[in-house]
This record gives structure tokens, C-alpha cells and sequence, in this order.
């Protein structure tokens, strides 16, 4: 695989086609915006002076890796004679299996096409197209340059080809894949969404506060952040689009998201991306002042 094209220029998106260019890969940079593209070169840009200020790269391999990359506003465009299309765009279904069925139709036969989703079924996704054994499932976890998992989840039509060699392409970039099978939420949010979300109704029900339930779980079982600024780091927004998937597709009350979660949803009230969640971010991206909503 030489040509790489990327869906959605967001965190994910743009993280994505990071790792990739930086490996020497040719990557197509997808996004209906041209403010979205701009807005995703200069993260990748600033990824990349903090890792020449760490002296990870030289100025050398900076440059090299903004050169691989081409931005492009027209999907049929960008998705041409590439070897394979990782769609990184918005959690919503609906969404996922209209780009998908237009790349089915603008890409070549061989083109494998692969979704960034966190939970939503491969499966699913794969019926929106022709080459059902060529859909796969790359779950990068954020920030993508930094972690090391990625979740290869495979369809009920997914190749044993296709699964390998995205497994192989995944450890070109320095990655550790880890094949999982196709259930709502996978392993790493069929996990974590639930102890997000207990977390939440732990503060809910008034048990503790919002820095308190996070220091528990910091200090007594050694997690690099806290449940609840986890979540503002995530996007509430995503979180509750997660756990509705699992609540859907499981039938089972425990994945129900909790009342103060939609709420805060529906008050736009999303963590880190809306300056304001569990903890408020008006003057730091550090999780260091309570929201006053639970003080």
C-alpha cells in the first residue's frame, strides 16, 4: 500500500492521516469544509513542532510528513486510485453508510475501505456497499500519534486477507493491532462506557463530587485521568452516541446512558470542544476547575 486517502479532517481524522504521512505514505485529506482541512493541517502542523521540540523528528521528517499530504474537498477526487480509505467522519450511522455506499461506487475494486467507528457494527456498514468482505473496522484511539492500540474489528463478511493485512499495515506505523469481533462497542468501549457512565451516576446520585470521583480512580486503580475527564476529553456528545449504540444493539438496561449525561448533552454542555463538561476549560484545556454547575 502506497496511497492512503483519509474521510473527515476532525481529532481523529486528522490524527490519522498524521501517522500515516509520517511513514511515508501518500495521504489524501478528505473533508466537505475547507475550513475543516485548514483547521486539521495546523493541528498536524503544531503535533508536529511538539514532537521537534521533544526531538522525536528533525525539521527534515516535519517537512516530509506535510508533504505527504494533499487536502481535497471532493470526495470522488481525493478517493481515486488509492489503496485504501480510512472514514474517520461523525458517529452517526445514517452518515457512515452514505459514505460509504459513494466510495463503494468512486473507488477501485480492489480499494480496501475501513471505518474509524468506536462502536458502530462493521457489519452494518459493510451491507451499504458491493465489496463486504473488503470492510473493516480500525478503531484508533485518541490522540493517534501517541497511542499505541488500534482495535481491527472484523465484519461478518471481512476476508481473512483483508483482516491481515490491515493487521500488518497497523505495525508499519507503529501500532499494536488487536482483532476483536463485531459487537456493539467492541472491547474498548463495551468496557470503558459503562464505567464512564457509572461514574456519572455516582455523581448523579450525589455519592461524591466531580474531582473526588475522579481522584478515586486516578490514585486507587492508577488511571492516567479520571472517568469524568475522560469523558470531557472524549466529547459527551460521543459518549452518549456510544452508549446508545450498546443500549440498542444489547437490549440490556445496564448500557442505558444516565439522565445527567443527556442532559448535558442537550444544554451542549460536551467537555473539552465546548469549553465547558464536567470541568470547566474557559482559560486551560487542563481539567483543573469544577464546573460550576457542580460546585
Amino acid at each position: 500500500m502506497k496511497k492512503i486517502a483519509v474521510i473527515g479532517a476532525g481529532t481523529m481524522g486528522n490524527g490519522i492521516a498524521h501517522v500515516f504521512a509520517q511513514n511515508g505514505f501518500q495521504v489524501h485529506l478528505i473533508d466537505i469544509a475547507q475550513t475543516s482541512l485548514d483547521k486539521g493541517m495546523a493541528t498536524i502542523t503544531k503535533n508536529l513542532d511538539r514532537m521537534m521540540a521533544k526531538e522525536a523528528i528533525d525539521q527534515a521528517k516535519k517537512d516530509t510528513t506535510l508533504g505527504n499530504i494533499s487536502t481535497f474537498t471532493n470526495m470522488k477526487e481525493g478517493v481515486s486510485q488509492v489503496d485504501l480509505v480510512v472514514e474517520a467522519a461523525t458517529e452517526n450511522l445514517d452518515i457512515k453508510l452514505k459514505i460509504f455506499k459513494d466510495l463503494d461506487e468512486a473507488c477501485q475494486a480492489d480499494t480496501i475501505l475501513a471505518t474509524n467507528t468506536s462502536s458502530i457494527s462493521i457489519t452494518q456498514i459493510a451491507a451499504a456497499t458491493q465489496r463486504p468482505e473488503k470492510v473493516i473496522g480500525m478503531h484508533f484511539m485518541n490522540p493517534v500519534p501517541i497511542m499505541k492500540l488500534v482495535e481491527i474489528i472484523r465484519g461478518y463478511s471481512t476476508s481473512d486477507k483483508v483482516t491481515e493485512t490491515i493487521m500488518e499495515l497497523s505495525k508499519k506505523l507503529g501500532k499494536t493491532p488487536t482483532e476483536v469481533n463485531d459487537y456493539p462497542g467492541f472491547v474498548a468501549n463495551r468496557i470503558l462506557m459503562p464505567m464512564i457512565n457509572e461514574a456519572i451516576e455516582t455523581l448523579y446520585n450525589g455519592v461524591a463530587g466531580v474531582q473526588e470521583i475522579d481522584m478515586v480512580m486516578k490514585l486507587g486503580m492508577a488511571h492516567p485521568m479520571g472517568p469524568l475527564q475522560l469523558a470531557d476529553f472524549i466529547g459527551l456528545d460521543v459518549c452518549l452516541s456510544i452508549l446508545n449504540v450498546m443500549y440498542n444493539g444489547f437490549k440490556n438496561p445496564k448500557y442505558a446512558p444516565c439522565p445527567l449525561l443527556v442532559n448535558m448533552v442537550m444544554a451542549g454542555k460536551l467537555g473539552v470542544k465546548s469549553g465547558e463538561g464536567f470541568y470547566d476549560y474557559s482559560e486551560s484545556r487542563k481539567a483543573e476547575q469544577v464546573s460550576s454547575q457542580f460546585k
